[in-house]
């Protein structure tokens, strides 16, 4: 009989083990934690693994996009049917539509480009404490379970350590904050496959992308009523990553409008160079009738 993945980080790269039922075609399942819909960092890496197992592996991703177009049901695998747009020696270009029965939940575009040596400039990397003197997420949580019960029960295969005050500790004080900054990496070892770092922090991506759109208006999730979905995501890839050693995660909002808000950010390895670019659409309601 198989083994049981017995940790959240085992058990999420159980999930992005994606098992080849065609040409093209693999079938991803859920963790045993889920939220009421499929995560999307969870669609969006199981999407780019999809892609990537389709493609030379010398060809690194250059970027990810992603449109929800229907919630997922945890309760369901998940199809992923791959369409070979381009194949070149340095370029690639994948579509990948995730169908559970007949129903598409999510169409991603990924391109894979090989680039060489050429000119460099990035944005720098904000000063911030060093991760091993912050306090963990489950220290963030003590005291606000009943707050936030969905971050306490969620599956916690990534360890985050915030430089700032998450959302619930910054409304509890009664402040706002127009950024979000958190060192991220994977809660153990990972294999030496460089899809499987990548797709970790693509998944990591989907995390707290939106909280700046909330937290520069002083709320909170569990303290205020809001509703929040993810519309369509977009990731570029600079540099490679190692997701067994921090990265941190820099995201602010730059609009909110027509209840639709953009988060925005960069990961950033250690020595401050930017591994990637992130954007997030998110459909965003706010319910301000309860008091806060």
């Amino acid at each position: 009989m198989p083994v049981e993945p017995n940790t959240d980080l085992e058990e999420l790269l159980a999930v992005l083990d994606l098992k080849v039922t065609d040409d093209d075609v693999f079938v991803g399942s859920h963790p045993s934690k889920t939220p009421l819909r499929t995560f999307g960092g969870q669609l969006m890496a199981q999407s780019l693994v999809a892609a990537s197992r389709t493609v030379a592996e010398h060809l690194p991703p250059g970027a990810l996009s992603v449109h929800f177009i229907n919630g997922g049901d945890p309760a369901r695998d998940i199809e992923f049917r791959v369409h070979r747009l381009r194949d070149e020696r340095r370029f690639a270009n994948r579509r990948v539509d995730a169908f559970q029965g007949d129903t598409l939940i999510a169409t991603a575009m990924v391109s894979y480009l090989l680039g060489g040596s050429g000119i460099e400039h990035s944005v720098e990397a904000p000063t911030v404490a060093e991760p091993e003197t912050l306090p963990g997420l489950r220290e963030r949580l003590n005291g606000y379970e009943d707050v936030v019960p969905g971050f306490v029960k969620a599956p916690h295969p990534i360890e985050w350590r915030y430089t700032n005050d998450p959302a619930w500790i910054m409304r509890d004080k009664g402040g706002s904050l127009d950024h979000n900054r958190v060192w991220l990496k994977a809660d153990g070892a990972l294999p030496e496959d460089p899809v499987l770092h990548t797709a970790m922090m693509v998944y990591s991506s989907d995390t707290t992308v939106l909280d700046s759109i909330i937290t520069k208006h002083g709320l909170s999730w569990g303290f205020d009523r809001i509703f929040a979905a993810s519309a369509n995501h977009t990731l570029w890839f600079h540099r490679p990553v190692r997701f067994d050693d921090w990265v941190l995660y820099a995201t602010s909002s730059p609009v909110a409008a027509d209840s639709r808000g953009l988060g925005t950010g960069h990961f950033f390895d250690r020595s401050g160079q930017v591994i990637a670019t992130v954007t997030q659409e998110g459909v965003l309601k706010y319910f301000p009738s309860v008091k806060r």
